[in-house]
């Protein structure tokens, strides 16, 4: 595992600049942080999701220490607390958590990539691949044919590790039993489809979609309860 360590980069914002002499963790978008990126050799960047996600495509020099690990404070070690470090995850609310972290070990200056690799891939930026693990992905052409060949059809777009997405699940679980007759119920893990969803614009999670003989009629970001839902399809 190598870590190149480079100087600050430097944000004109007053606000960044307050909070960085606050030592509490600062906000960037992904667009922001590849543009500052590119008149620098390296930074100290932190991929804080698990091993499997890091290995279907994280940002190019980044290392991964997986934030859910029981040995992640420790695994920091690696890192220079007097250097920047930049953070990130899926969808950002793990790389916010592990941020506020950093700052509270007492790291001199934390960026938390905003939006996480969602909004990376929905800026058309590269990532690199540790394997060929989209060949289990979703088609735009099977996901198209999903909405035709159901005439109402929920579309969960979900990840394991997301908390309102396990908030969720029992309820989506118990529709898709429950009223089979009426609606398919298609929940789709973006950590496994991640192409798919870049190509639907979906950047945060989790995202309901509802399709009725063939068109949508209702999207909703966060979570969502139940009673909701159910009077959304009802209608």
């Amino acid at each position: 595992m190598v870590v190149v360590m480079v100087g600050t980069l430097f944000f004109s914002s007053c606000n960044q600049n307050v909070n960085a002499q606050n030592n509490a963790p600062i906000t960037i978008s992904a667009k922001d942080f590849a543009k500052e990126t590119k008149k620098q050799k390296g930074i100290q960047l932190l991929d804080v999701r698990t091993p499997e996600e890091y290995a279907s495509g994280h940002i190019e020099n980044a290392d991964n220490i997986d934030f859910t690990n029981p040995m992640f404070e420790k695994n920091l070690q690696i890192l220079d607390k007097n250097q920047p470090v930049y953070v990130y995850c899926l969808s950002g609310g793990r790389s916010a958590k592990a941020a506020d972290r950093l700052s509270g070990l007492g790291f001199k200056k934390v960026y938390d990539i905003d939006g996480g690799m969602m909004k990376w891939r929905a800026a058309n930026l590269p990532e690199t691949k540790d394997n060929a693990g989209a060949a289990n992905e979703m088609s735009i052409a099977q996901y198209e044919s999903m909405i035709g060949e159901n005439p109402v059809l929920l579309i969960d777009f979900y990840a394991n590790w997301c908390e309102p997405c396990k908030r969720m699940k029992p309820y989506l679980d118990e529709i898709d039993r429950t009223m089979k007759d009426k609606v398919k119920v298609l929940r789709i893990n973006v950590d496994k489809n991640k192409k798919l969803v870049k190509d639907l614009g979906v950047d945060a999670l989790p995202v309901l979609m509802l399709y009725k003989d063939r068109s949508m009629v209702w999207k909703e970001q966060g979570f969502v309860p139940k009673e909701v839902v159910l009077e959304k399809l009802n209608n």
